[in-house]
């Protein structure tokens, strides 16, 4: 390789990070966008700090979990270490069969980093507007520091997903439903917001207090997975870096699309909330197989099933009483375990190959790897809610969700003047 594609290769990859990066601002925006505005703040420093605590529990130890190279404990299926150097991987410069001779090892590190932080963001939204502060932040800890890699070794750090045949490109499973399975144990934990659902058993309806964010917010994530996507590549190759762009936009246009139009014929009046996700679906879908896929199956294939299966999901959990903010079981556990599936479904040989062509034995590698993920995921994160709300509770109290976890949990407002004259006229009432 000579010395300029070594350059190039390494720029992209680091433009790719801070795209992935910029994503997270997209997650704020979408949460705090779709939940009461009494909750704002809380969900801003959530996350905030998840972004913070993720690169650093993924220095400590989540890089040397997810890629131990030739020191597994359990040989493919556990590994365990310090840093983010090691005797696993060469240092800076040292470019050999041992590791990717495209990239330096800060540049890979740098772009993982980023991915880590988002299966806790994907967690937070779930169970925002009634889940405490510091129990949600050692869960995220904990969820990004161990459970995150363990799983993401078994197929990106050559483990026995790998060998086995399983494909997932850029995380559709590794990534988005192992965020989705975290924020389904979290929600079932911590039971509905207070008023969300009646004695009868209807839905009560919780609308956002600010569409415009949470609409910024998708849009930057879309911005963003062109890097999530696209820096997946793992070089500056010219067709695969475009092809990859090319079929991420194409689903998410076709996710829109479906979830928008679908909302529209069983509502009666289309649902921007619901478009919006859909986006976020078709992204999801799209990201186990971006590589395997032509523009046009992921513009009229994987794009709008993720959509539609968005918009019934969210149903489907509202009938399960499983209250859910954002949507985020829908679209990341959902749509994840669909794109996942689509690889053995509708795939052709990628930029990494598959050991077989669409259906037949690459559609069961596709099931073992997302069950096992998902299964494994579900496990930890019951583990660790369980273990919370036997020490110290993980959710607030009735008084302190009524009055906001703005006021409860930081004694400040993101709306003050706003908040004063709400709290004063209608705390009685606000349920």
């Amino acid at each position: 390789m000579s010395a300029e594609m070594f350059t190039i290769n390494n720029l992209w990859i680091m433009i790719a990070a801070a795209l992935v990066f910029v994503m997270h601002l997209g997650f704020a925006c979408v949460e705090t966008g779709l939940t009461r505005a009494k909750n704002t703040v809380n969900i801003l420093f959530k996350n905030t700090m998840i972004p913070c605590i993720g690169l650093m529990t993924y220095a400590i130890c989540g890089w040397k979990i997810m890629y131990p190279g030739d020191a597994w404990i359990l040989p493919n299926v556990f590994s365990f270490g310090f840093g983010i150097l090691g005797d696993n991987v060469p240092g800076v410069g040292e470019l050999t069969a041992k590791y990717n001779a495209g990239y330096t090892i800060w540049t890979d590190f740098l772009f993982q980093g980023m991915f880590a932080a988002t299966a806790a963001t994907i967690v937070s939204g779930a169970v925002a507007g009634r889940v405490k502060l510091a129990p949600f932040l050692i869960f995220s800890a904990l969820f990004v520091a161990i459970s995150y890699p363990i799983t993401g070794s078994w197929q990106w750090g050559g483990g026995w997903l790998s060998q086995l045949g399983f494909y997932d490109f850029a995380g559709s499973t590794l990534v988005h439903a192992v965020g989705g399975a975290g924020a389904l144990v979290g929600a079932m934990m911590l039971g509905p917001r207070l008023g969300k659902y009646a004695k009868d058993g209807t839905m009560n309806p919780i609308p956002g207090h600010s569409i415009p964010l949470a609409a910024i917010g998708v849009f930057l994530l879309w911005f963003g997975w062109f890097g999530f996507n696209g820096g997946s590549v793992l070089s500056a190759d010219a067709a695969g870096v475009s092809l990859v762009l090319v079929t991420t936009a194409m689903a998410a246009a076709g996710g829109g699309m479906a979830a928008g139009i679908i909302s529209w014929f069983f509502v009666g009046k289309p649902d921007v909330t619901m478009a919006l996700n859909g986006i976020l679906a078709g992204l999801v879908g799209i990201t186990a197989g971006p590589d395997l896929m032509t523009w046009w199956e992921s513009a009229f294939v994987i794009g709008p099933i993720s959509g539609a299966l968005v918009f019934f999901s969210v149903l489907f959990f509202d009938k399960l009483k499983i209250d859910d903010p954002v949507g985020a079981i829908s679209v990341h556990l959902v749509c994840g375990i669909f794109g996942t599936l689509a690889c053995g479904i509708f795939g052709v040989n990628g930029l990494y190959g598959t050991s077989e062509t669409a259906g037949g034995m690459q559609l069961i590698y596709q099931l073992v790897g997302a069950g096992s993920v998902i299964g494994f995921t579900l496990l930890t994160a019951t583990i660790l809610f369980g273990a919370l709300k036997s020490i110290c509770g993980i959710r607030v109290s009735e008084y302190e969700e009524i009055e906001g976890l703005d006021l409860g949990e930081h004694d400040m407002s993101a709306y003050p003047d706003f908040q004063r004259t709400y709290i004063k006229s209608y705390h009685a009432r606000e349920i």
